[in-house]
């Protein structure tokens, strides 16, 4: 589910029009529908909790013909791509589309997050300042 979240909507739409023509219909259960979560946060990582502020995510639920039901929450507002990553969470229970979906969409989706992650660290790296002190003698 984490891959699922986090690829790009561009990402997940060309894999899913990929299987366009095997995948099995998915029934909605619920939604896709947009609301809010309230992101808390503790100052210093370990003091009091305090409400930080609120996030617009999109969450769907289907199931497949086979009885299978897939989740999807996704933080922004894109609902099309909410309800695909709801459907190949219901294709990824199944026996026959497991290792498709781990070698097609997963697989790479971890790859490309990790990438992204390893390239934020390089710019950071490249911006980190090093203070020091100085010593001074006494006079």
């Amino acid at each position: 589910m984490n891959a699922l979240a986090l690829a790009p909507r561009g990402f997940l739409k060309d894999r899913f029009a990929g299987f366009a023509n095997e995948v099995p219909t998915a029934l909605s259960v619920r939604g896709p529908e947009v609301g809010l979560v309230m992101l808390r946060g503790r100052a210093g990582g370990g003091g009091a909790a305090f409400n930080l502020g609120e996030a617009s995510v999109c969450r769907a639920t289907v199931r497949l013909a086979t009885g299978e039901v897939g989740h999807a929450m996704i933080l922004g507002r894109d609902a099309e791509t909410t309800r695909i990553a709801a459907h190949l969470d219901a294709l990824w229970q199944t026996h026959a589309w497991r290792e498709r979906i781990e070698a097609e969409v997963v697989t790479p989706a971890l790859a490309a997050d990790a990438e992204a992650l390893e390239r934020r660290a390089e710019e950071t790296e490249a911006t980190r300042v090093d203070f020091f002190t100085v010593a001074r003698g006494e006079d």
